[in-house]
């Protein structure tokens, strides 16, 4: 982590691939990114911004590596992060939770994948990560739909943060809550990042959200990068 630079995006390329008339037509490719340059730096909530289909949640799941693309994407200097150090939070948050587990389950499953601590230190590492994105450790006994919508959102932040990521990628995050919500979950984005140092890429249409809680911001449009403000 000596470099000051957290995420380098060089001329990075994506297309969606469609093949006509079945499986023996013709394929179609429709191109979604187109050369994107971006830097990212430690220390920065950075803002990603455009309308709809511009190419924005195409761009995070490239620096997920979850699907294929020409160009290099750097994190901390480095090509293919491991998968704790970059985790994402997205649009739908009842969406991305598993609705017949429990909250404490939930928030404990990621540890229990990476074989991280013994089940006294889990049960520690969820109190205090519940605590820390504003809910009691009792709503480990609670169910998905017990919870409000900003509720839920703040799970999957938990459960996003429990490994101790250095970026936390957050696509949408606040565009399926009310407006109460999301201020609030803009607040929490904003003291998670000053308590435990953590660099956020918050990718947004709402251009007022990127405006508060942002310090720098790239537009795009029709899949390149247009401004970096």
């Amino acid at each position: 982590m000596e470099s000051a630079s957290l995420l380098s995006i060089r001329n990075v390329s994506n297309a969606y691939t469609d093949r006509k008339h079945g499986v023996f037509g013709a394929i179609d490719e429709k191109p979604v990114l187109n050369k994107v340059n971006l830097e990212m730096q430690k220390g920065e909530i950075f803002g990603l911004t455009g309308k709809s289909g511009c190419g924005k949640s195409t761009l995070a799941r490239c620096i997920l590596e979850l699907i294929d693309y020409e160009g290099e994407i750097l994190f901390c200097g480095k090509k293919n992060s491991q998968t704790h150090e970059i985790q994402m939070v997205f649009q739908d948050p009842g969406a991305s939770l598993n609705p017949v587990k429990k909250i404490g389950w939930l928030m404990e499953e990621p540890l229990v994948i990476h074989r991280t601590g013994g089940a006294k230190e889990r049960t520690q590492s969820v109190d205090e990560m519940l605590h820390r994105v504003g809910l009691d450790p009792s709503y480990k006994t609670r169910g998905i739909h017990e919870l409000s919508g900003g509720q839920k959102q703040r799970v999957c932040i938990g459960r996003a943060l429990i490994l101790k990521p250095y970026l936390l990628i957050a696509d949408e995050a606040i565009s399926s809550l009310d407006v109460s919500a999301g201020a609030q979950i803009l607040n929490l984005f904003r003291e998670l990042h000053e308590s435990l140092k953590l660099d956020i890429l918050f990718i947004s249409h709402n251009k007022d959200a990127v405006d508060y809680l942002c310090g720098r911001k790239a537009v795009m449009e029709k899949g390149q990068v247009t401004e970096i403000i």
